[in-house]
């Protein structure tokens, strides 16, 4: 019997940049366990063009990638999430909608890279960070013991791994 696949969304604001970040990470590094998902609460309707740059240049594939209305997500027959993480402080304020199937949720905040002003390469350099971030957390989260320990557990690691850096130990290095 295979393993059972769990459904993450990440949510921000503009759907631009951090949580486009995380569906391609988590959709590269899930080895089959997870399909990820990101949205908005008021999308940008285009991905940052220096998103999928940090992503080309590590190579994790960006062709399906786009900015999207989490209210994609509430309809009928939108696929049923398992886990929610905001991932930038104005959508972890914002009145969600209901999640159907009462989904675990943590805050992962992370810095807008889109929103740095100055020279180009400060500009690709936050997003090189926030990338950084994102495997971070995702590595810890793909490792946990999901089916085996109890709401409660699972939710406190879930806010402990929104509150790591973007530092990267030998045991949560993901590709």
């Amino acid at each position: 019997m295979s393993e059972r696949v769990y459904n993450v969304l990440f949510l921000c604001t503009g759907n631009s940049a951090r949580s486009i970040l995380g569906e391609a990470i988590l959709n590269h590094v899930g080895q089959g366990r997870f399909k990820a998902y990101s949205a908005g609460s008021t999308p940008k309707n285009a991905v940052h063009p220096m998103t999928l740059e940090t992503l080309a240049k590590v190579g994790i594939p960006t062709e399906r990638l786009r900015s999207k209305a989490w209210d994609e997500f509430v309809v009928p027959g939108a696929p049923k999430m398992d886990f929610i993480f905001t991932v930038c402080d104005n959508a972890a304020g914002e009145t969600c909608p209901i999640w159907p199937g009462q989904p675990m949720t943590a805050h992962w905040g992370i810095e807008d890279p889109a929103a740095v002003d100055g020279p180009e390469f400060k500009q690709r350099a936050a997003f090189v960070d926030a990338l950084r971030y994102l495997r971070n957390r995702i590595g810890a989260f793909i490792n946990l013991p999901i089916a085996s320990i109890d709401r409660m557990a699972l939710n406190s690691r879930l806010e402990g791994i929104g509150a790591m850096d973007g530092t990267t130990t030998k045991s949560s290095r993901v590709a």
